[in-house]
């Protein structure tokens, strides 16, 4: 994936405008896009989250700000799903499937209506776990050379 950062502010703007809030993000490098959506979230302010085992929810805007009490998978799914502001949760999937407990609250938030936009990106989830959402989920794919080639107006400008 090339070093610029309008493909992590392309891939940005087509997980905020997928039609559903559960999005599986398709991508090779997801630590060089991991970046690229630092750099979107410090220059926009926008709320964006990343969830790793082990270490937790983290602000991606404010390194040092993570959320207390979601160190687990389920007790992050669970601040997600009673946030009530706008945010992009991205989950860095363990391998293998999720504890039943897990599954149910992503299906529970794949189905959730707000009256904002929160996205969960799910990063590095198997085949089989996003086969169990079906048409629940949204699939975004990072990858800059299977993008369209359709010309885009963006900033005033059309891009490619």
């Amino acid at each position: 994936m090339p070093a610029d950062s309008h493909v992590g502010t392309d891939v940005f703007d087509r997980i905020l405008s997928a039609s559903g809030p559960l999005v599986a993000l398709q991508a090779g490098d997801t630590h060089q896009l991991i970046d690229q959506f630092r750099l979107v979230a410090r220059r926009t302010g926008q709320a964006v989250y990343l969830w790793r085992h082990a270490e937790g929810l983290a602000s991606l805007r404010d390194a040092q700000m993570r959320v207390p009490g979601c160190t687990r998978l389920g007790d992050a799914l669970r601040y997600i799903s009673q946030s009530l502001h706008f945010g992009v949760y991205l989950l860095d999937m363990p391998p293998g499937p999720p504890s039943a407990t897990d599954g149910a609250l992503l299906r529970q938030l794949a189905r959730a209506q707000t009256g904002h936009v929160r996205r969960v990106v799910l990063m590095g989830a198997s085949p089989t776990l996003l086969a169990t959402f079906e048409d629940d989920i949204i699939r975004v794919d990072a990858d800059w050379r299977a993008r369209s080639a359709a010309p885009r107006l963006r900033d005033g400008r059309w891009v490619v």
